[in-house]
């Protein structure tokens, strides 16, 4: 713990001196050491991770049914299979290397040069090259390289927000500090990738590469797994059942026809190897892929870039959101909210410089400031840069103004005194925490007037200070007094007169609150985890919703003596989580994953990276965020906005409803123990009955590829209702296949099948080919105007026949492309059907539409309960 050393026995334990190490040194560190780098995880070769697609079983299934297939002769269907599955498995490689950027992007937060002493001489070094014991020097506008012991510093302020998320600027000192901090409050410490704000210092590097805190991250994010979505662990589950299913229904098939039909072997088998891939939807994975994108492509218009595909549908079922404040919930920038003179509280827009104690305050905040704004570059403090903010726009048009706000010496901010001091002119101009102020005030400005300060104005003050902090701000307390001397000394900051106090937050975004609501009538539980302090967070909770009576606040320390009974039993009322280290946010994460729920974490900050990539979701920001939180992350949100997530879960409960609609459409006509079920049905039926089959290999190929695919794409692409929101999140172990979901594709499955055996019987009056070529059309045109039916629950009268043009351009190109194979005479012997006749023709068309008019009155007649 160097923040518990002595200066002389941080340098001792570092074995270096006040000049620094010798090229020797260097040379023999570098050995022991290492260079000043994070290490690279080991990247799994892109062949190998092309391999693992094919682990999955129905992939295994589909690659022995296109082996048979092809010692059968059925070439094409075996081309086509093959096909799909290579297809599949180069999308999945894609999307698996892209998840591989995180520790990459940590390299890049190392600044190419940092200025050492070396031998006695101040050198410049790349950052790879610092070593433990090297003394480094910084200054404003410097990145941090290497986690060090500060040993000088002069009003050093440092911006660790990218590590503990407080926006504010953290005064720097070399004083010993006792007892055990969290980092955030290790003031004798700097942190690789924190930003020097203000002031000057020097440093002895304490720790680098892996060993730094943002290495610690690094190997937290390295360790993090990602988990499966809820749709991918549905998905499973579904091919599990559906492959059992398959290997029953081919087997029965096979011997039916072996046994019972006196078939060959080859013929039988070709049969079942045919409902086998007819059973097995093909293009399953590729239309789940294809609708996620599609839909990714809608999201980036609002705002939101999602990474990993399979994270759209996660959100719909997100039941916590676990967001940072700073820059998430809040602005990222500190604002003057009210200005307090003498039993007079104002808002910031009632300054006038023209009132005597207004321009002294403005004066003093003017002056007793470090920061720097040239142009569209600021480099300061957050809270003084505000400030200088204050005074420019009360200002502007005051030429006298700037001429008499000249600063001629400074006695700097200290920690322990919590003062700074700077004398202009004929005055000394004092900032600092109110308490100390006050304490050296004894008299008080009021409208011009020095006036004894008494107790009752003390009293006053305090009462303010005390109000303003309770509410979350951060207060700044202002004297002056009149001054003739050249150096402002320790001793003039006596005898001063008080101006005011000026209360400063960084304000919570304005759409926050309103997106805050939208969660909880989602039935979901945002929780604020931050840095900051506990009273902050506090209070900006309770502003925008986040915290509400009868909630619980903790700090880091608190959590990390809760046992991991006593952490679930008060995790439901826990809102504010305030002073946390990244292993605490992991914690949380996984404290709310383990009572099963879909866990979003957003973050902007390095420190945020593992645990969004530990949550279900990981939500980064675009535009202030790290390069580190955004690969980390699934989803980037390009307008920092946290109301842009609630447009996302919108956006992923439509999605996972009309990826549930498309699936169950592909297993429409249904799933019984197995897959398309109508034509399988009518095979079954057909094998029992001792006819000839209804259906040859290249209408079973036809129909998944067309009949199937087309409206099962379209049906992706229903728009989405903002009603989804009033909904609770669905469980993540919720099957996409229920008990109500498998009675309802299972009836019209049957139906389905009914018409077309029904077309089939029609057709066998005249032969065996009409009535495959009956049954043949009278399915697939049956099945493309299912896919109107599973475009929602409510009947095609409530959600409106065009509002969805999709699907009616996969009816039509359908409808077309079945219309050439039935009367194009080249296509007859390649699809094998006989040429039919016009009755034939509209008895297709009647049985093909009675389904869709029984399940379009069924649903009309239950909605119309519903309503009831």
């Amino acid at each position: 713990m160097y923040y518990q050393k002595r200066i002389s026995e941080v340098m001792k334990a570092c074995e270096t001196s006040e000049n620094g190490l010798s090229h020797e040194e260097i040379i023999k560190r570098h050995q022991q050491f290492g260079y000043n780098i994070l290490d690279e995880k080991k990247k799994e070769n892109p062949f190998m991770i092309f391999l693992k697609q094919f682990q999955d079983l129905l992939v295994i299934i589909l690659i022995i049914a296109a082996i048979i297939s092809g010692m059968s002769g059925q070439i094409e269907s075996t081309i086509v299979i093959v096909s799909v599955i290579i297809v599949n498995a180069i999308l999945g490689t894609i999307q698996t290397l892209k998840a591989e950027k995180s520790l990459d992007s940590l390299k890049k937060l190392s600044v190419p040069k940092e200025k050492v002493i070396r031998e006695g001489t101040l050198q410049e070094v790349d950052s790879t090259e610092l070593t433990i014991g090297d003394l480094v020097q910084i200054e404003a506008g410097d990145v941090i390289s290497g986690d060090g012991r500060i040993i000088e510093c002069s009003s050093l302020q440092i911006n660790e927000s990218a590590l503990t998320g407080e926006v504010e600027s953290v005064d720097k000192t070399t004083d010993v500090i006792t007892g055990q901090v969290v980092v955030g409050d290790q003031k004798n410490m700097v942190f690789s990738s924190s930003l020097v704000t203000n002031g000057t210092g020097r440093y002895i590097v304490t720790h680098i590469g892996m060993q730094t805190e943002i290495g610690k991250i690094a190997s937290m994010l390295n360790n993090a797994k990602e988990r499966k979505t809820p749709l991918q662990k549905s998905l499973d589950d579904f091919s599990g059942k559906l492959s059992i299913g398959i290997f029953f229904i081919s087997l029965i098939v096979l011997c039916l026809n072996l046994f019972l039909a006196k078939q060959s072997l080859i013929d039988s088998l070709m049969i079942a190897v045919a409902l086998a891939v007819a059973a097995i939807p093909e293009a399953l994975s590729s239309i789940v892929t294809i609708v996620l994108s599609m839909s990714t492509q809608k999201m980036v218009k609002e705002n939101a870039i999602i990474k990993n595909l399979n994270s759209v549908e996660s959100l719909g079922c997100v039941s916590v959101i676990c967001s940072d404040k700073t820059g998430t919930l809040t602005q990222n920038k500190m604002t003057p909210q009210t200005i307090y003179f003498y039993n007079h509280l104002m808002k910031i827009s009632e300054l006038d410089n023209r009132h005597h104690d207004h321009s002294v305050l403005l004066k003093s905040c003017l002056l007793c400031n470090n920061a720097v704004i040239n142009g569209e570059q600021r480099i300061g403090d957050p809270t003084e840069l505000a400030l200088i903010d204050l005074v420019h726009e009360y200002t502007k048009n005051d030429i006298e103004f700037k001429h008499t706000a000249v600063r001629t010496s400074e006695l700097p901010f200290d920690s322990d005194r919590k003062l700074m001091s700077i004398s202009s002119l004929n005055h000394i101009y004092t900032k600092g925490a109110p308490d100390v102020i006050i304490k050296r005030c004894s008299t008080i400005l009021i409208n011009g007037i020095k006036e004894p300060i008494t107790k009752r104005h003390l009293d006053a003050i305090e009462k303010e200070n005390q109000r303003c902090a309770n509410n979350g701000l951060r207060v700044l307390g202002f004297a002056y007094k009149d001054y003739r001397g050249n150096q402002v000394t320790l001793e003039d900051e006596h005898d001063l007169t008080f101006i005011g106090l000026v209360s400063l937050m960084d304000p919570p975004r304005i759409e926050s609150q309103d997106a805050v609501a939208k969660c909880k009538i989602a039935g979901i539980k945002p929780i604020m985890i931050t840095g900051d302090h506990v009273v902050t967070a506090r209070a900006i909770a309770t502003q925008i919703g986040i915290y509400e009576d009868g909630d619980l606040s903790i700090e880091g320390y608190e959590l990390d003596k809760m046992s991991e009974e006593e952490l679930d039993e008060k995790l439901p009322h826990i809102s504010v989580y305030a002073r946390v280290a990244p292993e605490h946010k992991i914690r949380i994460v996984k404290a709310w994953q383990k009572r099963g729920d879909i866990v979003a974490m957003t973050g902007d900050g390095v420190n945020d990276a593992p645990a969004l990539k530990q949550s279900d979701i990981g939500v980064a920001m675009g535009i202030t965020g790290t390069e580190v939180s955004k690969d980390a992350a699934s989803m980037i949100l390009t307008d920092d906005n946290f109301s842009t997530i609630v447009k996302a879960v919108i956006t992923g409960r439509n999605v996972y409803r009309n990826i549930k609609n498309s699936i169950n459409y592909l297993l429409s006509g249904n799933f019984l123990l197995s897959g398309n079920f109508a034509g399988i049905l009518c095979v079954f039926i057909a094998s029992l009955l001792l006819l000839p089959t209804p259906f040859f290999p290249v209408h079973l190929l036809f129909m998944n590829l067309i009949t199937d695919s087309l409206p099962a794409i379209a049906i992706g692409m229903e728009t989405g209702k903002n009603g989804v929101l009033k909904e609770k999140p669905r469980s993540s172990s919720d099957s996409i296949l229920n008990k109500q979901t498998v009675l309802q594709i299972t009836f019209e499955g049957i139906i389905i099948a009914i018409c077309t055996m029904c077309a089939y019987l029609f057709g066998l009056k005249q032969d065996s080919l009409v009535a495959s070529t009956m049954a043949f059309a009278t399915i697939c045109l049956a099945r493309l105007l299912h896919g109107f039916n599973c475009r929602s629950n409510l009947p095609l009268t409530k959600i409106g026949f065009y509002t969805n043009r999709s699907s009616i351009y996969a009816f039509l190109i359908g409808f077309s492309l079945l219309h050439v194979i039935l009367f194009v005479p080249f296509m007859h012997s390649l699809f094998m059907i006989q040429t039919i006749s016009i009755t034939q023709l509209f008895v297709i068309y009647a049985f093909a539409l009675i389904p869709t008019i029984i399940i379009q009155t069924k649903k009309y007649w239950s909605s119309v309960k519903i309503n009831k």
